[in-house]
């Protein structure tokens, strides 16, 4: 989240928005959502992963770290998915493939 808070002048510039999600209860997704710019859910449970797409990990009962790129109509452009504390979306790859993806569509492609 920090590479996200660190780069959110680009992605502001961009038109782009972020929202952020934690299975932590309030008082610990404050904590995570502490100096971001962007909306920080917390208290997620197996529905709301489910209605955008995630990661239910039924060993833990939680929501596992997924991340996703949607284009103007809403439509998924990119996925991620981590089952443990690696493999988390880079804010600058995020910003590259943001970048790629709009100059394709520029482009007609």
């Amino acid at each position: 989240m920090d590479g996200f808070q660190e780069l959110w002048p680009e992605f502001e510039a961009r038109g782009v928005s972020i929202l952020a999600g934690s299975v932590d209860d309030e008082d610990n997704a404050r904590k995570l959502a502490d100096g971001k710019s962007f909306p920080f859910a917390y208290g997620m449970t197996r529905a709301d992963g489910e209605r955008v797409g995630a990661w239910w990990e039924e060993r833990r009962q939680i929501v596992q770290p997924s991340e996703f790129i949607l284009n103007e109509a809403g439509a998924v452009e990119v996925s991620s998915y981590s089952d443990g504390p690696l493999g988390r979306m880079d804010a600058a790859d995020a910003l590259k493939l943001i970048d790629l993806y709009e100059s394709r569509r520029k482009a007609g492609g």
